[in-house]
């Protein structure tokens, strides 16, 4: 199964070969390569010092340090495995909101769709362009990009006293309330169907809060370094332990134990702030153009 999100890396699941034999640019190997040869390096000078040098080999409370690597590395492995799930219930709850965002866009054009005279096209062109340029603008507004709407403000006057410095997925929220009170004082629809049509309102803005809570609120800095230290020295006393039973052969033990435990607080680095755009992240690009086709396809056909 192919993923329908193609700003995400697309895959074949059961494709074992593709996983292991190809690297795709947001793999962490890629990122990690240079400190991975600065580990084999810094092993293999280790390595050398204390067989060839130093002889620590005859020292037998020397070779107990495996045993504190054995209890330290139980500890980490606790803490990242903390530290991921943590990080993928972030991204797990960031694509929950989308999809939320997704279904009302499509709730309230279909409310609109059985609500507005089928000859009213412009009402129709303008209630899906609000709705449409609400998921364009939380987008950019969780990318921290600037939205602008000169060449909008063009054919939709309603987005030219949109003020960018301002906060303006509420302002675009504003103007579908407005528009939507605007149609039931011009009797284009009635009570019953405002009333019909606020849950869905009141969403766009209950999602917007959620989203901003997850995007401005981090991992807790003291969790976050204390992890990345932990890794570090973890890593950098390994081959003073393992040398003298593994040998020269710890250098490439060494790199791939500080490849594995890095690139797992990489990947929750990248998704523990699922809106940035990244491959891993929530893909808002693709369900933003979803919501703009499908809006289009009920309130215009």
């Amino acid at each position: 199964m192919v993923s329908y999100f193609s700003s995400m890396i697309s895959y074949k699941p059961k494709d074992w070969l593709t996983f292991i034999f190809h690297f795709h640019k947001a793999d962490t190997v890629r990122v990690l390569m240079p400190m991975i040869l600065v580990m084999c390096a810094y092993s293999g000078l280790i390595a050398y010092l204390e067989l060839e040098v130093w002889e620590l080999s005859k020292d037998s409370n020397v070779k107990n340090l495996t045993l504190l690597h054995n209890l330290l590395g139980f500890v980490l492995s606790m803490l990242l495995v903390f530290r991921t799930n943590t990080a993928y219930d972030r991204w797990w709850e960031g694509r929950k909101l989308w999809g939320a965002l997704v279904n009302n866009s499509r709730n309230m054009a279909m409310k609109l769709n059985a609500y507005l005279s089928v000859d009213d096209e412009t009402t129709r062109q303008q209630a899906a362009r609000l709705i449409i340029t609400y998921a364009n603008t939380l987008k950019k507004h969780l990318r921290g990009e600037q939205v602008r709407f000169e060449l909008d403000s063009k054919d939709h006057p309603e987005l030219a006293n949109i003020n960018n410095n301002h906060h303006v997925p509420n302002q675009v929220a504003a103007l579908i309330s407005k528009k939507i009170n605007r149609l039931y004082k011009e009797g284009k629809i009635t009570g019953d169907q405002l009333l019909s049509l606020n849950p869905e309102l009141m969403s766009f803005a209950d999602i917007c809060g959620a989203c901003e809570r997850i995007k401005n609120t981090p991992i807790p800095y003291s969790y976050s370094a204390f992890v990345k230290k932990f890794i570090f020295f973890y890593v950098m006393t390994l081959p003073f332990g393992f040398v003298f039973s593994l040998g020269y052969y710890v250098i490439p033990v060494v790199a791939f134990i500080f490849y594995v435990l890095a690139s797992l607080e990489l990947i929750a680095e990248e998704i523990e702030d699922p809106f940035d755009g990244d491959d891993n992240d929530v893909p808002t690009e693709k369900i933003a153009e979803g919501i703009s086709k499908h809006v289009h396809e009920l309130l215009l056909g």
